[in-house]
């Protein structure tokens, strides 16, 4: 992680009269860097968000941008991206992401050209003095995107920013991401795309009844959990093996599930013992949807939750 925080979360609670909607989370996110934020719907991932974006403010500990206390950043320091999408129809494209940025402190000549910039970077420029209800979904998509660009915001709050875009548009905005990171913006991520955090983000945390049960680099999530599974190559008929939960069949291979006390090495053995002929065994890696499925159904971390001192540290930005 960079040295340099732009984001520190310390030991977050919120709660809705005796209900505890956010436990005691606390993670940070270095300058330039993209976090994703996970969780099945009802964990206390928006009320985290409104916290962060100071809509909500928590029942105990704080948020702090670059150092101090969130209250004190500027008006364009954090842009937001709800996932319920939010236009006037009959507004003209131009003036409804022109009208975001004099909400940041522009003036009202700079966000009409900020505007008219950022629609070209999207492709919408010859759309700017449409109204809003001429777009498809797509397109007003891409405008909404502008409007949380616009004022060139540090940090990006973004919630299902995927969503209704096709794979070209989808590109197009990876690549408008990345430009933002190279220029110093934070990103913090939430979606239910696996891949894309899988693609996007340095690290990945989970929340989960509110309280934080996975945290940490991608690729390291992936293979902390990865020794419950192993992926097998085999002509023959897989028999039942002590310490196999469970087989499936996926493209010509055989992953099979162990159980928590089950180790790799163990079920080898016993598939040698009972005559398997096997072509290729090895450790399998998840993938991120996996890992969040199996997190969620077992309800792992639940008991105590996670904290960053349980994860390893990666160079803010870094991919």
């Amino acid at each position: 992680m960079s040295e340099a925080n732009a984001l520190e979360i310390a030991s977050l609670f919120a709660g809705y009269g005796r209900f505890d909607v956010v436990r005691d989370i606390g993670f940070r996110v270095g300058q330039g860097e993209a976090v994703a934020l996970l969780g099945p719907n009802g964990a206390g991932k928006t009320t985290l968000i409104r916290m962060v974006t100071d809509i909500l403010q928590p029942d105990a500990g704080e948020v702090l941008w670059e150092g101090r206390p969130s209250r004190e950043r500027g008006r364009n320091a954090v842009a937001y991206l709800p996932e319920e999408r939010g236009l006037y129809r009959r507004s003209r494209v131009v003036e409804a992401i022109a009208f975001h940025g004099e909400l940041k402190g522009m003036t009202s000549r700079d966000a009409r050209a900020a505007a008219r910039r950022l629609l070209e970077r999207v492709e919408l420029g010859e759309w700017a003095e449409r109204q809003v209800q001429a777009l498809s979904k797509g397109m007003q998509q891409k405008v909404q995107l502008c409007t949380a660009l616009i004022g060139e915001p540090k940090l990006l709050i973004l919630d299902e920013p995927f969503s209704g875009l096709d794979p070209v548009n989808v590109r197009l905005l990876e690549e408008i991401l990345h430009e933002a990171r190279q220029d110093g913006a934070t990103v913090l991520l939430s979606t239910h795309q696996m891949n894309k955090v899988e693609e996007q983000c340095d690290r990945a945390m989970m929340i989960h009844h509110g309280r934080m049960v996975l945290y940490g680099p991608v690729a390291e999530l992936r293979r902390q959990h990865a020794g419950h599974a192993v992926v097998l190559r085999t002509p023959s008929t897989v028999p039942a093996v002590p310490g196999v939960r469970a087989v499936e069949s996926r493209n010509g291979e055989l992953l099979l599930t162990l159980e928590p006390d089950a180790t790799p090495q163990a079920v080898l053995h016993a598939l040698i013992h009972q005559g398997v002929d096997i072509e290729s065994f090895g450790v399998a890696t998840l993938p991120l949807e996996d890992v969040f499925v199996k997190v969620v159904r077992e309800g792992l971390g639940l008991d105590r939750g996670v904290s960053e001192r349980d994860a390893v540290p990666v160079a803010g930005g870094a991919r």
